[in-house]
């Protein structure tokens, strides 16, 4: 063999300009964009409800001279509460990695972003739990033969009414409660099929540039916002193989939400936070780093506290199955 040979020439080590670790973006995550985020200062309280008959019901008289102007009332449920439960997760980074660490590993930087990542997919995952599911004032279910109570036809069938079906459930939303809904939320999958959808297509054909994108999505729907949570969720334990899935699928959400907060304003959820904790941000959130004497380890901790509350069924139309 001749000399020297390729392994006296070089060892190989880490590059020190790549590597790959599945970090999803912020923006797939959307349970800090679908409803207003209340702060609180207490990690439980109540809020008030006004009812929705006494507010829309006519009960103005004609009046004639010399008698009692027609009056009414109209009552307030205090009863209505939230309970922010806290979440937390961390990761330790003992002292003795981060000296002997070659480029490009960073224990600090990349504890940080897993755990800003842990954080994020268990925020997601109890924001689809709570709103993404049958609790609405109405609950559809798609299906591929002919539609009966409570159903439609789901959306890649070739006889699905995709326009129809979100005008009637806008309708439905907004002669019930006086609201134009005003948000849509739809799965990465539903996306994909209203993309190629011959009605869709057809609908837009003459726009600029005649290509199917959220933006047009949210004009065609007439909706102010169209959210698609895109996160993706490994359900596997550790040490198991990998079991990857969206923690949203199939479904949508139509509803209406203010874009804050505020009295005398109904919106389908809350998002309420607990702020009463130091370096809290509005979503009851924060990452610190402490030090761990006792195992020679820094540790940096995320947590949050907050609970998305559903607070107006009416103002929601949930469909499930939306394609097969």
């Amino acid at each position: 063999m001749s000399q020297p040979t390729p392994g006296d020439v070089h060892v190989n080590r880490l590059l020190g300009n790549i590597s790959t670790a599945y970090i999803q973006k912020q923006s797939a995550f959307i349970a800090d964009k679908a409803f207003p985020v209340v702060s609180v200062d207490n990690k439980s309280d109540r809020f008030t409800s006004y009812s929705k008959e006494d507010w829309l019901r006519d009960e103005a008289q004609e009046r004639a001279p010399g008698t009692e102007s027609a009056g009414g009332s109209y009552e307030v449920d205090t009863s209505p509460s939230f309970l922010c439960r806290k979440y937390a997760f961390h990761k330790d980074i003992d002292d003795d990695t981060r000296s002997n660490q070659d480029r490009p590993i960073d224990a600090d930087r990349d504890g940080t972003l897993f755990v800003s990542q842990k954080m994020l997919l268990k925020r997601e995952r109890i924001w689809a739990s709570n709103y993404m599911t049958n609790v609405w004032g109405t609950n559809l279910v798609g299906v591929s033969g002919s539609p009966g109570s409570g159903e439609f036809k789901q959306w890649d069938q070739s006889t699905a009414t995709i326009l129809k079906n979100i005008e009637d459930w806008k309708e439905l939303i907004a002669s019930t409660t006086g609201y134009e809904p005003n948000v849509l939320i739809c799965a990465p999958d539903v996306l994909a099929t209203l993309k190629v959808s011959a009605e869709i297509k057809d609908t837009i054909k003459y726009t600029q540039k005649g290509v199917v994108t959220e933006h047009l999505l949210a004009e065609l729907f007439g909706v102010e916002k169209f959210l698609v949570p895109r996160g993706v969720v490994n359900t596997a334990a550790k040490g198991k193989a990998g079991t990857f899935q969206r923690i949203v699928s199939k479904k949508i959400l139509l509803c209406y939400a203010p874009e804050k907060p505020s009295i005398l304003m109904p919106s389908a959820g809350y998002i309420f936070s607990w702020k009463g904790y130091f370096g809290a941000d509005r979503f009851g959130a924060r990452i610190k780093k402490f030090r761990m004497e006792n195992v020679e380890s820094d540790r940096i901790e995320g947590e949050m506290a907050f609970d998305c509350k559903q607070v107006a069924a009416d103002l929601g139309v949930y469909a499930a199955n939306v394609i097969a």
